[in-house]
C-alpha cells in the first residue's frame, strides 16, 4: 500500500521504517528544512547538538532497541547525571536521598515526608488513582505546603507556567516513578544516556534506511490539506513551489502534526473528534543555547527554583558529554516554557541573550559576558501539552472518524511525559494499526 505521513519527527520518522520494512510505499512530508522534529540537530564547531536538549533513561527500551537495530549501539554511551537546585541564592545537590537530607531549606520533618512519599510514589503502578486530582492539591496534603513551595511549585511553573495549579498528579507520578527506573543498581546514581555524535546520527540512519527500503522524504514541503472523499482519506494537497499545488494519493494518510492543526488540514472531521483537538493546549519551549569558553558550573540538569530569574533551567551538555566533541567548548541551553503571547517568546535571539546573561553571574559569580562566544535562539511550538486533571479523558483516537486517517502526536503519549522515546512507540503503534485496518479491509 501507499501511505503518505505528515511530518519528520520521530514518530514519523519511526512509522515510515516500520511500514518500509514491510514492504509498503512510503513519502514523508515536512514543511521544515530539517526532519527529526525536537530532535533535529545543527552544528556547533566541528559537532553537533540538538536543538532542544536530549538525553534518555535507562527505561527508554523503545528507542534503545531501535538505535540497536540500526547497528548504532557503539555510539550510545551512558553516563552518571549530576542533577542541582538553585534556591535561596545557592545550588543545592538534588540527585540521591542523601541530598535531600542535606537539603536544609526544608525543615527536618518535611524532608522526611518529602522522601517517604517519594518512595511510596516510586513503588506505585496504578497511576489512574492520581488523574482526579491536582500535583498541587496531592503534594501540599501529602508532602506539605513547605515542600509545595520551596521544591514542586517552581518546578511546574518551570514546566507548565500559568497552569501550574492545573496539572495532574499523573505527570508529577511519572516523573517520580519512571525516573527511578534509570538509576543504576545497588546504587542512587542516575544513569543518562547519549548517541555521541548526538541524536542526528539516529535520525540520519533512520532516514537512509527509509530511503533505502524505498522511501521518501520531502523537506520544506507544507501540506496544504488532506483530501477526502466520500467520507475516506484519499490523498495530500502538496506545496511543491509557490503557485503550485499537486495532488498525490495514498491508502492511508498520517498526520503528526500536533492536534490543533489537524482540523485546517481536514475540515471534513466531525465537530466531536475537533472539539477534542481543540481542547489540547501547548505551551512553547524557549531556548538559548550559549557556546562558553569557560564551564558556568559542574551540574548537568540544574532546575532553577527563582521566580525572579527569567529562565527555568540550565542544562550544561558539556557537564556530561565531552566537550571534546564540541572543539574544547562548553555548551548550556537556558529554557523556558511559555504561552505564544508571552514576553520571553516575542525576544528575538539577542534580546534574551541581554535579559539571560545577567542572571548567570548568580550561578556562578565568576561569570564574565566575553565568556560568550556564541549563541543560538530556537523557538519549539507545540512543545509541552497542558496536562490537566483526569487528562486521559481528552485524548484524541488515533484512528480519527475519517476512514484511513490518523493521529499521532505528543498529547496522546500518557501517562509519560512526552520525549523521544515514547515517540518511538507511539510511530510503531500507528504503523501496526495502520496495518491491521488496511488488512481488515482487504479481506
Amino acid at each position: 500500500m501507499k501511505v503518505g505521513i505528515i511530518g519528520a519527527g520521530i514518530a514519523g520518522l519511526t512509522c515510515a521504517y516500520e511500514l518500509s520494512k514491510l514492504g509498503h510505499s512510503v513519502s514523508i512530508y515536512e514543511q521544515s528544512p530539517f526532519v527529526g522534529g525536537q530532535a533535529s540537530t545543527f552544528p556547533i564547531g566541528s559537532g553537533r547538538i540538538e536543538r532542544g536538549y536530549h538525553h534518555l533513561f535507562v527505561s527508554d527500551t523503545y528507542i534503545t532497541e531501535l538505535i540497536d537495530e540500526l547497528d548504532l549501539s557503539d555510539q550510545l554511551q551512558w553516563f552518571e547525571s549530576k542533577v542541582g537546585l538553585y534556591h535561596g541564592g545557592r545550588i543545592w545537590s538534588f540527585g540521591t536521598p542523601i541530598d535531600l537530607i542535606k537539603f536544609t531549606p526544608l525543615p527536618l520533618l518535611d524532608r522526611i515526608r518529602l522522601g517517604i512519599w517519594t518512595l511510596i510514589l516510586q513503588k506505585t503502578t496504578n497511576w489512574r488513582k492520581f488523574e482526579g486530582v491536582t500535583a498541587r492539591e496531592w503534594i501540599i496534603k501529602h508532602m506539605g505546603n513547605k515542600s509545595n513551595e520551596v521544591i514542586w511549585e517552581p518546578l511546574l511553573r518551570g514546566k507548565f507556567g500559568e497552569y501550574f495549579d492545573k496539572i495532574s498528579m499523573t505527570w508529577v507520578w511519572g516523573k517520580i516513578f519512571l525516573r527511578v527506573a534509570s538509576r543504576k543498581k545497588g546504587t542512587q546514581k542516575e544513569l543518562l544516556g547519549y548517541p555521541i555524535g548526538s541524536f542526528g546520527e539516529v535520525i540520519d540512519k533512520l532516514s537512509d534506511t527509509i530511503i533505502k527500503l524505498g522511501g521518501a522524504i520531502y523537506t520544506n514541503v507544507p501540506v496544504n490539506k488532506i483530501i477526502i472523499n466520500n467520507g475516506i482519506a484519499t490523498g495530500i494537497e502538496i506545496q511543491l513551489d509557490p503557485g503550485n499545488s499537486y495532488i498525490r494519493d495514498y491508502d492511508a494518510i498520517i498526520s503528526t502534526t500536533p492536534s490543533h492543526i489537524m482540523p485546517f488540514l481536514a475540515p471534513e472531521l466531525p465537530q466531536d473528534y475537533v472539539s477534542i483537538l481543540k481542547r489540547t493546549e501547548y505551551l512553547s519551549a524557549v531556548l538559548l543555547i550559549l557556546v562558553l569558553d569557560k564551564p558556568l558550573s559542574d551540574i548537568y540538569w540544574m532546575n532553577i527554583a527563582d521566580r525572579s530569574f527569567p529562565f527555568v533551567g540550565i542544562i550544561e551538555h558539556t557537564n556530561m558529554i565531552d566537550k571534546s566533541l564540541y572543539d574544547d567548548k562548553h555548551i548550556i541551553y537556558l529554557t523556558n516554557y511559555v504561552s505564544k503571547d508571552s514576553k520571553i517568546y516575542s525576544q528575538d535571539g539577542p534580546e534574551l541573550l541581554k535579559e539571560f546573561i545577567p542572571y548567570l553571574k548568580q550561578i556562578n559569580p565568576n561569570f564574565d559576558n566575553s565568556w560568550v562566544l556564541e549563541y543560538h535562539h530556537h523557538k519549539v511550538d507545540g512543545a509541552q501539552p497542558i496536562v490537566r486533571t483526569n487528562y486521559s479523558e481528552q485524548i484524541p483516537d488515533h484512528r480519527t472518524p475519517i476512514k484511513n486517517l490518523y493521529l499521532g502526536n505528543t498529547t496522546q503519549i500518557y501517562p509519560e511525559d512526552r520525549g523521544t522515546n515514547y515517540s518511538v512507540r507511539l510511530g510503531k503503534h500507528l504503523s501496526s494499526i495502520v496495518c491491521d485496518d488496511l488488512v481488515d479491509q482487504t479481506e
